[in-house]
């Protein structure tokens, strides 16, 4: 039996794999612990085990090891980034999406975005009004960068996930959100997402207003579903009139990166509950239960 305490090399975790069709469960529960500890980093390996096996009852272990280990990460990662704060929107949605895609890279997404900051960045000066920037932002994001509404597939999953987006350049109001806050957050402009009901925007915010005046936080609002199209409050209260929605104070401030996490977590759960996913809908569950829990703790 091996017993390495730190990472795994391949040659190591292929000696455990043989080991998981073993009779005795103290001996699989060893291996399985031991294959767990690795994290997302043994996932490929264990993959590519599966791929190479005939051995059915190896197959079924590997499923199941290869879920956990997402999961455990994701809870993992997912809590630390609470307990830190929340700081970055981006790597909240990108954590969610390495859930379901436990290969992607941060350092790869980021990058994406950064180019695409850079030639926003290339466009600003100091002289430009809050309104002028948005402009820009705009021109960038969805003139030359492409990005834009799927309204066709709206309620598809990989809506929810922001590497789908940025490769694909098409999201739902949440995605499309958080990556044009992110960018702008990149940037040092104020833009942060309002978490309205039945529709996500974000908000321009007064940067030299007091924090007990509320009603002047906000200088105009941004709709990024429809291509950063600017709206003031007049059109958050007619949205709000149509939709039958009680006014709350809420609706028109922003929110914090964590309630965002929230709310596309939540959106997730919708979509594979229309497509009949109970296990996804029990992992985002967990997923989400992190957040809060995390949350009250810090609270």
């Amino acid at each position: 039996m091996l017993g390495i305490l730190g990472a795994l090399s391949e040659q190591e975790i292929k000696a455990l794999v043989k080991l998981l069709d073993d009779p005795d469960d103290q001996i699989y529960q060893q291996v399985s612990d031991q294959l767990k500890s690795q994290g997302y980093d043994v996932i490929p390996t264990l993959e590519q085990a599966w791929e190479r096996s005939f051995n059915e009852k190896i197959q079924t272990r590997l499923e199941s090891l290869i879920q956990e280990i997402q999961l455990n990460s994701a809870t993992t990662n997912l809590g630390k980034w609470v307990h830190e704060g929340g700081q970055n929107l981006f790597e909240g949605a990108f954590l969610v999406a390495k859930h379901q895609y436990p290969e992607l890279s941060f350092d790869y997404y980021n990058q994406k975005l950064e180019e695409i900051k850079r030639d926003v960045w290339l466009e600003l000066n100091e002289n430009l009004t809050a309104l002028e920037k948005v402009r820009i932002i705009n021109h960038v994001f969805f003139k030359i960068y492409g990005f834009s509404s799927n309204a066709a597939n709206f309620y598809a999953p990989q809506n929810n996930y922001i590497n789908h987006v940025l490769e694909t350049k098409k999201g739902n109001p949440i995605t499309l959100s958080i990556l044009y806050s992110s960018l702008a957050q990149k940037l040092d402009i104020p833009i942060y997402g309002v978490n309205l009901p039945k529709n996500f925007i974000v908000a321009y915010k007064n940067e030299f207003t007091r924090k007990e005046d509320p009603q002047n936080q906000v200088l105009f609002y941004i709709n990024p579903f429809n291509k950063g199209a600017i709206l003031g409050k007049k059109e958050i209260d007619y949205f709000i009139k149509q939709q039958a929605l009680k006014p709350r104070k809420e609706y028109y401030l922003p929110c914090s990166h964590i309630e965002i996490i929230q709310r596309l977590i939540n959106n997730l759960i919708y979509s594979y509950d229309r497509l009949g996913y109970p296990d996804k809908i029990k992992e985002l569950n967990q997923l989400y239960r992190i957040l809060i829990d995390n949350t009250s703790r810090e609270g």
